[in-house]
């Protein structure tokens, strides 16, 4: 009998992960849809009396994480050597590596891990066996279930367990913070797939374009995930399945990104130095209030010479200021 139930368990699985389940009129929810599915028999009736209808589904939401994690750091590693323009308020600032962006996406995301995990610590505890209020009369083995599902504890109490609903509050939250950090990293790819950027190429699957400009490709998939918030959380389930879904595409755009190197390369403007142009005169010495002048000074000087400032010589910067040395070429250097 167990054998049967199992395999008719994994049927309905299977649909479910096909996306060929049919909901009904009548059904309640997932549970009870899977119930009806199962056509259950007087055998199988037996299923609701140990359980809560409430199941945990924080380690799938970890998983789908961890997998965006491992797209992130590969692709970090692998495209160690591209360096582009960094911005801020849209304004070309210093130079700085494709991958230390995707990774300082990926720190953001290990907080929401670290979260997620620590709610999984407090709302991991199995309620399978309180039935409603009162438990039940059944002898049912509340460890055993507890160790064949991965539960770290039992909730011992069954009006506690019954009455919980501080891990929809909990999970509310965390899935928001989430979604947050979702909508800036695809704010950040939107701008940088923009014609005027060009330094990422969306996939086909991921993008869309217009019937009467088919030259343009729109994010869609990004697009929809930047939405700071708007969608209505209604039920928990639906706020899953949004959370889910878009760490999965994020995956996904990541996975099939295209770079653009020599955009990113072609886009660096030697002005960008000038940070690095001062940090170079501190080190020498130079109190920091007078490294202010200095840069000015030799920010003039590709206005007045017509030479770019990473191309001006060791003389022209010397006679700017004497305490630069020959080895302000090595400063020059985007990478």
């Amino acid at each position: 009998m167990l054998e049967e139930i199992e395999g008719r368990l994994l049927e309905v699985e299977k649909e479910w992960e096909a996306d060929n389940f049919k909901i009904v009129q009548g059904d309640e929810d997932t549970h009870t849809a899977n119930e009806r599915r199962l056509e259950a028999s007087h055998q199988t009736k037996p299923q609701r009396a140990g359980r809560l209808r409430n199941a945990p589904v924080a380690p799938r939401l970890e998983k789908h994480l961890i997998n965006f994690f491992t797209v992130t750091a590969d692709r970090a590693e692998k495209e160690i050597d591209y360096i582009m323009p960094g911005y801020i308020h849209l304004q070309r600032v210093q130079p700085v590596r494709w991958s230390h962006w995707m990774l300082s996406q990926a720190v953001v995301f290990a907080d929401d891990l670290e979260r997620l995990r620590e709610i999984i610590k407090r709302v991991n505890r199995n309620p399978l066996g309180c039935r409603a209020l009162t438990g039940n009369p059944f002898n049912v083995d509340r460890e055993a279930i507890s160790k064949e599902l991965g539960f770290e504890r039992l909730l011992w109490n069954s009006m506690a367990g019954f009455a919980d609903r501080d891990f929809v509050t909990e999970f509310l939250t965390w899935g928001s913070v989430l979604m947050r950090h979702v909508s800036r990293w695809s704010e950040d790819l939107i701008i940088y797939s923009s014609g005027e950027f060009d330094f990422v190429r969306l996939a086909d699957a991921y993008s869309t374009d217009k019937i009467l400009m088919p030259q343009k490709k729109n994010p869609d998939n990004l697009g929809i995930y930047n939405k700071d918030l708007q969608e209505s959380w209604e039920p928990v389930l639906g706020h899953i399945k949004t959370v889910s879904d878009s760490i999965q595409i994020a995956e996904g755009v990541l996975t099939t990104l295209d770079t653009q190197p020599q955009k990113m390369k072609a886009a660096l403007d030697p002005f960008m130095l000038t940070t690095d142009l001062v940090d170079y005169l501190v080190c020498k010495g130079v109190p920091f209030h007078e490294t202010h002048r200095i840069s000015g000074r030799c920010v003039a000087l590709p206005e007045k010479t017509g030479i770019p400032m990473n191309k001006l010589s060791y003389e022209q910067l010397k006679g700017v200021d004497a305490r630069f040395e020959e080895d302000i070429a090595e400063t020059f250097n985007y990478g």
